[in-house]
């Protein structure tokens, strides 16, 4: 039986269900049978004299066919909870009617927003009443806009088809007026950018819409004596390690949890990135109001060094209410870096005052075998006018191939980077337009075939605002350009593409490493290929300890792969630490991947399609060459072992792969690849 079940799993997908679901791999009778999924769909709400709530809801499929929340002629029993909130005329957060008292170390007691308990759930037809126990309070504003939540799971564990999660919200006037007033800052879209599917508490609780309704300023963490408040919590925890109070040594932690080494992970690590969660783009309908309408309690969530009843720290000095915080923060004013709300929360490398650097690969010429590649570039700023090279403080060519395979390629004895060549083209010969030609000193390899890569990296600094308070000196890169050619006539044929610089900046928003000279992903596979270590600056450690341990793996798949694995390795007794440039000690082992598992927990990273592009993380490509990792368990590694154990860290699962090659190579593909027994796919189904 065991053997059949093993088979049918391996069946045609089902349509319906997305490969992050467990169902879309499942035995086609078994989804048929089960119907999996959950949806709550409230479909009316009411509130009599005596403040009795009542909703009506259904509970479905998400073809729309009822579930028996009993679990008796539907599988799987249905766990559902429910909230009621209502919005103050003429105030932007809820207040929450149901409500609990919690206790902790900081509050012995304290009246926190909830979940009611005790009402009475009552089956209609085939969908359900429910009654509040809590009450509406005597004189409640009937007029005022009233939210019910209602969340909770579908266990499905039994047919292993996981736990399936949804929540649902419903706004309505008690006294049959039309809903104005709404809540609606930011939209779950900006949220799913890093965190995959915004949820927590269980993952029963999901979106903002939900979210809002506990998370309001009368809910207080009873553990630390934090406030919940949406607006305060969400600012400091993506603040997290530059919060000012942090720095001083006063660690930021909410119920029990330290959210003091969260690093926010645009730009890279710079949270004035305001519009990553306050996007304009998503529908939100009060989207501007960070715009229009500044609070001392959420700009003092990332300033929390101003004492706005004292004035310290504040230039504008004390405030006592929040009527003239438009006054000075503006909208937006006349330049970037002043007080404006969008002046004051520039990235520096976005400023618009920069007047911009753009290269860009004309042509290769001589670029056969044996031969010296001369390549036509051009350098413009950013409204097309020609920039002279002086104007720059670097600009280089890299070159590496084959794109079949980077890393095993020698460009001579005098290289010592392995697998490419990288030159400095400052001394080419540029036209007035900005048409620039520089010759390769190194050659194409004599025995060189198909496709070879040539890259290039460029930076420039620039003073903005001159003479004023507030000037500044920012160093800026140009977009990462690569231009392929054949060195034996052959088909050009690019290297292929795993992963997108557009998934980076989803959350990186712009992804720029190494001093802002590197920000594309198809410019770092030629430099990060599997025959490069950290060798070359280890010997020169600041650390002294990084010193008398082997280099470090810096193929791109192992590290980015153990990057975003980061603090999960520890459980494995595992670190990745990278020395860089000058030495430097970059410590990845606490890195917090901020997707979310399917139980609202971060550091998921079953996702691998927040990433990767066109499925390329099921493509296991058998047959490449082996992967430099000279801190791994196993030295060295098959590439598709290597890819493997960037997340997989732990011991059994590197003697697994080392298990299941031989002298033929990796065995993978017989039971992870696509549509097999094991895929990747489904191995990394999580919902």
């Amino acid at each position: 039986m065991l053997f059949a079940l093993a088979l049918g799993m391996t069946g045609a997908p089902n349509k319906n269900f997305s490969p992050r679901d467990k169902a879309f791999f499942a035995d086609a009778a078994t989804v048929a049978f089960v119907r999996p999924g959950l949806v709550f769909t409230i479909t009316g709400a009411q509130i009599a004299s005596d403040g009795t709530i009542t909703v009506a809801f259904q509970i479905t499929d998400p073809q729309g066919l009822p579930l028996d929340r009993a679990g008796v002629t539907t599988p799987g029993v249905v766990a559902v909870s429910f909230i009621a909130a209502f919005l103050p005329r003429n105030q932007e957060q809820y207040v929450a009617y149901t409500t609990r008292t919690s206790t902790g170390a900081a509050l012995a007691s304290t009246i926190q927003a909830g979940v009611d308990s005790g009402g009475v759930l009552t089956p209609v037809g085939s969908a359900y009443q429910y009654v509040f126990k809590t009450k509406a309070p005597a004189g409640f504003d009937a007029s005022a806009t009233h939210t019910i939540g209602i969340y909770g799971n579908r266990n499905l564990t039994e047919f292993n088809l996981g736990t399936n999660r949804a929540s649902a919200t419903f706004n309505f006037v008690p006294n049959g007026a039309a809903v104005t007033q709404v809540r609606d800052v930011i939209e779950d879209a900006s949220c799913d950018r890093c965190h995959d599917q915004l949820s927590h508490h269980g993952g029963n609780r999901r979106g903002m819409a939900m979210c809002v309704l506990c998370h309001t300023p009368q809910t207080t963490d009873a553990e630390s004596g934090n406030t919940v408040d949406m607006k305060v919590m969400i600012h400091k925890i993506h603040m997290g390690e530059n919060l000012p109070s942090v720095l001083a040594g006063k660690p930021y932690k909410v119920s029990g949890s330290d959210f003091s080494t969260v690093a926010f992970p645009a730009d890279p690590g710079d949270p004035r990135r305001c519009e990553v969660c306050h996007s304009q783009t998503t529908g939100a309908k009060q989207a501007t109001a960070y715009l229009t309408n500044p609070s001392r309690a959420a700009c003092g969530a990332c300033h929390d060094d101003v004492d706005f009843a004292t004035g310290v720290n504040h230039p504008g000095g004390p405030q006592f209410d929040d009527n003239q915080c438009s006054g000075c923060h503006i909208f937006q004013g006349e330049n970037d870096f002043d007080a404006s709300i969008k002046g004051a929360h520039i990235a520096p490398t976005a400023s618009s005052l920069l007047t911009g650097l753009a290269v860009s690969l004309a042509n290769v010429a001589n670029g056969g075998a044996g031969g010296n590649p001369t390549v036509t570039f051009t350098v413009k700023d950013g409204s097309g006018n020609a920039l002279p090279l002086s104007k720059l403080s670097s600009i280089s060519l890299t070159m590496a191939g084959p794109t079949t395979q980077y890393g095993y390629t020698s460009f001579g004895s005098d290289v010592t980077t392995p697998g490419f060549v990288t030159e400095s083209v400052a001394g080419a010969n540029c036209t007035s337009d900005g048409t620039c030609t520089y010759t390769f000193k190194h050659p194409v390899p004599a025995n060189a075939n198909g496709t070879y890569a040539i890259g290039v990296e460029a930076r420039r600094t620039e003073v903005v605002l001159p003479g004023t308070t507030s000037q500044q000196s920012i160093t800026y890169g140009a977009h990462n350009k690569v231009t392929y050619f054949s060195v034996d006539g052959s088909a050009v044929t690019p290297r292929r593409q795993v992963v997108a610089t557009d998934s980076c900046n989803q959350c990186h928003v712009s992804l720029q490493v190494h001093g802002t000279l590197r920000n594309d992903t198809e410019y770092c596979v030629m430099c990060h290929n599997p025959s490069n270590t950290d060798a070359s600056t280890r010997a020169n450690a600041v650390v002294a300890s990084d010193r008398t341990v082997p280099p470090q793996g810096i193929n791109f798949n192992l590290m980015i792969h153990r990057i975003h694995d980061g603090i999960n390795m520890q459980a494995s007794d595992r670190t990745f630490v990278v020395v860089g440039f000058g030495g430097s000690h970059n410590d990845f082992s606490d890195t917090l991947f901020p997707a979310l598992s399917p139980a609202g927990n971060p550091l998921d990273l079953a996702n691998c399609s927040m990433c990767h592009v066109n499925g390329s993380e099921q493509i296991l490509p058998f047959g490449l060459g082996l992967v430099n990792d000279p801190q791994g368990p196993v030295n060295p590694n098959q590439p598709i072992a290597s890819a493997c154990t960037g997340c997989h860290v732990d011991l059994p699962a590197a003697s697994h792969m080392l298990a299941m090659t031989t002298a033929l190579g990796e065995s993978c593909n017989v039971c992870h690849a696509i549509g097999a027994a094991f895929s990747v796919a489904e191995m990394h189904a999580g919902f």
